[in-house]
């Protein structure tokens, strides 16, 4: 060390102290790593979906006035039946873990072109944002603009829309009150009734002026949530893409097919999971339940899909539940594949006719 110069380990006590001062800074570096893999670790403890794969639907190839679906990630549903097709939320940009907890999101162009590309989607007649969260409505604008979509959703979907220079001949803003709203496109008319978020999700609130991206993924607050009914010559589905609800407001209604958000419903106890399912799946006489936003949405479209780690939800407590539920009330248990069109009324292979 030169004359004068300032001992480094000063801070610690002196020089005098540089063997213990070492073992210190050792042992803090071991439990930074130590803790490090561990996390790691956590972050790849994953459930297992082999038990869902003798449920997987069949591809069902398109054909004129049969509704087909296509199931793209989180609760990202393309509904088509070769004339009409709608888009539910329409996230593909699935910004990675580091970006959505210390830095900013934006919808990627190229990713949500290529995302729409992989599912066939050159034009669409609307795009339904179920509530404002980044992981169902950050890329809504975006693909509204790419296919020549109507954007539906709250008054926070709309500065969403405003947000990204979306006109406003293009966003059809729905009143988040008890009222529903009905909307028709070709044979398909959808109603937009008032629900719930899971009560424990990030960012409650309402985006209350334009959001700009990049903005922070917690800037993408809630707004109102709701749950859709899709209705067609065909058939019927409900489309419930947070694991939440208001108490009655699907009384009256009928569905056959009922996609199910479950993301976050494995953290809740078993009495929530029952009253979740009293209040969405019991009133509109579901014959096939299918859940929906389960998967890791911080993982990218092209890779394989994987459900939530462990330590962020519990999709083995949600898939037995659903399977004892189901099998309860002797309705279908049914699993979507990515992208692939399928039939979401016809028989799954191995079913009774």
């Amino acid at each position: 060390m030169r004359a004068n110069e300032p001992d480094p380990l000063s801070f610690f006590g002196g020089s005098t102290h540089a063997p213990a001062v070492r073992r210190f800074l050792l042992i803090a570096l071991a439990l930074v790593v130590a803790g490090g893999g561990f996390v790691a670790w956590k972050l790849n403890d994953r459930p297992s979906l082999e038990v869902m794969q003798p449920r997987v639907l069949p591809e069902a190839p398109p054909r004129a006035n049969e509704p087909r679906i296509r199931f793209l990630g989180v609760s990202t549903i393309a509904i088509g039946d070769g004339e009409s097709t709608l888009l539910v939320d329409g996230f593909f940009t699935r910004p990675g873990l580091a970006s959505v907890l210390l830095g900013k999101v934006a919808p990627d162009d190229e990713m949500i072109r290529s995302g729409l590309a992989r599912a066939g989607i050159s034009k669409l007649d609307a795009v339904l944002v179920a509530h404002s969260h980044y992981d169902h409505a950050m890329d809504s604008a975006e693909v509204a603009r790419q296919t020549g979509a109507l954007l539906v959703g709250s008054e926070s979907t709309a500065n969403i829309g405003r947000g990204a220079g979306l006109p406003e001949d293009r966003m059809r803003v729905v009143e988040e009150t008890t009222e529903t709203t009905e909307m028709t496109f070709g044979d398909f008319r959808v109603t937009l009734i008032p629900s719930k978020h899971l009560p424990h999700g990030m960012a409650m609130g309402e985006i209350e002026a334009p959001l700009e991206p990049p903005a922070r993924a917690t800037d993408y607050l809630e707004g109102g949530s709701f749950s859709m009914l899709v209705e067609h010559p065909r058939g019927t589905m409900l489309v419930q893409s947070s694991a939440g609800w208001v108490d009655g407001a699907l009384a009256g209604r009928k569905a056959e097919v009922v996609l199910l958000g479950v993301g976050g419903l494995g953290m809740m106890d078993e009495g929530y999971r029952a009253k979740y399912w009293s209040e969405v799946v019991e009133p509109v006489g579901a014959r096939r339940v299918i859940p929906i936003h389960w998967d890791d949405f911080t993982r990218p479209l092209e890779d394989p899909l994987l459900p939530m780690p462990r330590m962020l939800d519990g999709l083995d407590a949600t898939l037995a539940f659903l399977e004892e539920r189901t099998a309860a009330s002797g309705i279908d248990l049914a699993w979507l594949p990515i992208v692939a069109p399928v039939d979401p009324f016809g028989a799954r292979p191995g079913a009774e006719p």
